[in-house]
């Protein structure tokens, strides 16, 4: 049997809490759109991914199923894949006539810009100036830190985005710590926005590993390449479980200023594994 995520009512209700506020994060695969709708309930949010491989095509037409099923999408928005205004409309345009109303914008992960925007904060300015139907973008969080930015380029960057921005989803941190420290950071530095913890969901090392470095996943794939031996602490015979770094935020967040108003599971594709963890969470929570 799973060890308890919590020890008393107090953190009970904080796991409550945090329970409600939870999204999945998923790749567009062919397969995508029907393990999804097999296995995950449509209050749950999701968020599809976009690489510099494959480009926004399976994330644009990914996103689109699944909101014309039921789901509430966001797909990643990334500047460096778009040429400039003119695409940018016609994008918008093909979400907006999809029923999709939510974003996630991020600078994306390619190495070379595809156009004029090289930064999230440049597709945000374009957006605000552009009549949409987008009622709830997203952003980036980086807790611990970015590796092509100093520690202040990182905080003035928080402090440009997050007039134009609803939420930030971080990405991949094991540490609870950090995420407590970064967020009590955040609000000194005025952003009040609410904070989604971003973490894998249940999966083998093996496949953590192999899907980050091939993918590419961000900055979260780049600290994961860059601690192989640590992460070993992290995984049990059976695989990787977010259950610590549950229980350290739930027991942290009572004393700390972090706005962290819910969990941001990037499930590598193993749906039904991460909704069964969720459905345990929840009824520990006692909302099951």
């Amino acid at each position: 049997m799973a060890r308890p995520l919590t020890r008393n009512d107090d953190e009970r209700a904080v796991l409550a809490r945090l329970a409600t506020g939870i999204s999945y994060e998923v790749m567009p695969f062919s397969s995508t759109v029907g393990t999804v709708r097999a296995h995950v309930p449509t209050e749950v949010p999701l968020t599809v991914t976009a690489t510099g491989g494959k480009g926004l095509e399976p994330t644009i037409a990914t996103s689109i199923a699944l909101r014309q099923a039921g789901y509430t999408v966001a797909p990643h928005l990334a500047a460096r894949l778009i040429t400039g205004p003119e695409e940018l409309d016609k994008i918008l345009t093909r979400l907006e006539a999809g029923g999709v109303d939510r974003l996630f914008v991020i600078a994306g992960d390619a190495g070379q810009p595809a156009g004029v925007f090289t930064e999230a904060l440049d597709v945000l300015r374009a957006l605000q100036d552009r009549t949409h139907l987008f009622k709830d973008l997203g952003i980036g969080g980086y807790p611990e830190g970015h590796a092509g930015l100093s520690a202040e380029q990182v905080r003035q960057a928080m402090r440009d985005k997050a007039p134009y921005a609803h939420r930030i989803l971080t990405q991949i941190c094991f540490d609870a710590d950090a995420f407590l420290r970064w967020g009590a950071q955040l609000r000194t530095d005025g952003v009040e926005l609410p904070v989604y913890a971003g973490m894998p969901g249940p999966v083998s090392r093996q496949k953590l590993m192999r899907i980050s470095a091939s993918l590419g996943l961000g900055q979260s794939a780049n600290f994961l390449k860059k601690q192989r031996t640590m992460l070993w602490r992290f995984f049990s015979p059976a695989g990787y479980s977010p259950d610590g770094l549950v229980r350290g935020l739930v027991r942290g967040l009572p004393e700390s200023r972090a706005h962290i108003a819910g969990f941001h599971l990037f499930t590598f594709n193993e749906i039904a594994a991460t909704e069964a963890w969720r459905r345990r969470l929840l009824a520990e929570a006692g909302l099951g």
